[in-house]
């Protein structure tokens, strides 16, 4: 298909830079909603919020959510005295992460950014290791691990969409605001932004009316926020992302639907988990590793019934 055919105008103003509060007042657009007072026809759409799933779904379906948390990917830096803004984008390694780089082009391997700046006490640094064909760098920071891990929770920011303005250095409240109440497993670089409408009180309502609910974890990489360049969706090239399902969590998915319920995916990316790690029949298997799923119109889902997701960019 062509991707001009995902094209639609998106008015800046109708882009929320900050959550609704609370967050499950958001609008819910349900698609093939049940006609008021029965009859047939064609697919129907109705408005709603998301507060109103429990009276959409039904006792016995299940909701997977996605418990990637988002880390403070975004960081800038300096090579000499140029200025590089840095988005990581994959770990390979404790102290090595893909990256994109505003000015990768200028960036050679063995050149030195400096994060921190440095003082008697702290320096925090990175090597460029490697260039890729796709204009990404393989950085190789001067520490592994927890102390990265620090590092990136002192110096980084939220690496929020491109289209959530912010000024240099980000938004202190982007950090609880930018993650899911669900978030708990570190290594996404964005959020999996389906999830971010849910509360408290929305999860005691759902589990008031009977419907459950389990994680998987797929870890979010920088890609999702790269345009489409291809004319036609079969030249486009899905990014990979790492997704995590485990026995337990597969093993009641499957009774799930063996009793009959419908499998519901917050979002995209628990959807790609969950249809990476499933057979043909739609029985679901633990699975560990990367996927670079790409559903397109006409693709058959095999292990989910219902997506909930939020819009999606035009021509994305």
């Amino acid at each position: 298909m062509r991707v001009d055919d995902f094209n639609f105008d998106l008015p800046r103003e109708r882009i929320a830079d900050r959550p609704a509060e609370p967050r499950d007042a958001s609008r819910l657009l349900v698609v093939g909603a049940e006609p008021e007072g029965g009859g047939g026809g064609g697919a129907r759409l109705a408005d709603r919020r998301i507060a109103d799933l429990p009276d959409l779904l039904r006792p016995g379906d299940l909701l997977v959510f996605n418990d990637t948390r988002v880390i403070p990917a975004r960081l800038v830096g300096r090579r000499g005295a140029a200025i590089v803004e840095v988005t990581l984008h994959q770990a390979i390694g404790p102290d090595s992460w893909w990256a994109f780089a505003r000015g990768a082009r200028r960036l050679r391997p063995g050149d030195r950014v400096v994060f921190a700046e440095p003082s008697p006490s702290e320096d925090f640094a990175a090597t460029v290791a490697e260039k890729s064909e796709k204009g990404q760098i393989l950085l190789r920071f001067d520490r592994a691990g927890a102390a990265l891990r620090a590092a990136l929770d002192r110096y980084g920011s939220m690496p929020l969409p491109p289209y959530v303005k912010r000024p240099r250095g980000g938004d202190p409240q982007d950090r609880t605001t930018y993650q899911t109440i669900f978030a708990a497993k570190d290594g996404a670089v964005a959020a999996p932004t389906a999830g971010l409408h849910f509360t408290d009180r929305l999860l005691a309502a759902l589990d008031a009316a009977g419907i459950g609910r389990v994680t998987v974890t797929l870890h979010v990489g920088a890609g999702t926020f790269l345009p489409v360049k291809a004319e036609d969706t079969r030249d486009h090239r899905m990014h990979s992302e790492t997704a995590f399902l485990t026995e337990e969590t597969a093993a009641r998915i499957n009774r799930v639907r063996a009793a009959g319920g419908r499998i519901v995916a917050v979002g995209t990316t628990s959807l790609r988990t969950l249809e990476s790690a499933a057979d043909e029949s739609g029985r679901v298997a633990a699975f560990s590793g990367d996927t670079d799923l790409f559903v397109t119109p006409g693709y058959r889902f095999k292990a989910i019934d219902l997506l909930l997701t939020n819009f999606h960019l035009p021509r994305s």
